[in-house]
């Protein structure tokens, strides 16, 4: 009985090393892109959001011949400018948000000396709101109730009943009996 009890820590070891080799490596682990880890975890990712939202209202009020200053007022600051690229300005946006499709774009401003030459626009461009229906990742629920009346169901209610013992409102009546209130520049005190 006694090897037995010696050998049992050795046979619980032994158990778990041979679990082991039922999960799976490393290099076989799902990428964290939204699929479930280890087949029942999902794991929270981070929503990014990166470089300038451009629709196609701002991108139309750009035109040729602008100076770079005022295309920064209209665009805002691009994402990436070159140093040895001066005259080339690249907008680029990404969205990462979970429930919404990944979006990438790239708009590029080409400058000759400080006058804009040439936007180069993507075709996938969004307008305002078809970009914000884009990334409304808010689904609403079906039971939720209505809070509001239209005008014809308005209409449809009963007129409210006007009772006779209803009783008179503060202002048809007046100030209430007996109360007064003493002026407000009346002065008080015991010495003049």
């Amino acid at each position: 009985m006694r090897p037995l009890l010696a050998s049992l820590p050795l046979l619980a070891l032994l158990a778990l090393l041979g679990g082991c080799s039922y999960l799976p490596t490393w290099d076989s682990l799902p990428t964290v892109t939204g699929e479930k880890v280890l087949g029942f975890v999902t794991p929270y990712r981070v929503e990014v959001v990166q470089g300038n939202v451009l629709t196609k209202e701002m991108v139309a009020r750009v035109k040729p011949g602008m100076s770079k200053a005022q295309v920064r007022d209209l665009l805002g600051s691009p994402l990436l400018t070159d140093v040895f690229h001066e005259s080339r300005w690249d907008y680029v946006f990404t969205i990462r948000r979970q429930g919404a499709a990944y979006q990438q774009r790239l708009v590029v401003a080409t400058f000759d000396e400080d006058k804009l030459k040439e936007l180069t626009v993507p075709d996938d461009l969004p307008a305002e709101n078809e970009f914000v229906a884009a990334v409304n990742t808010f689904k609403p629920d079906s039971k939720t109730p209505k809070l509001e009346l239209s005008e014809a169901e308005r209409g449809a209610l009963p007129p409210p009943k006007k009772s006779a013992d209803a009783a008179p409102t503060a202002a048809a009546e007046g100030p209430a009996p007996g109360r007064t209130y003493p002026p407000l520049d009346a002065k008080t005190g015991s010495g003049s």
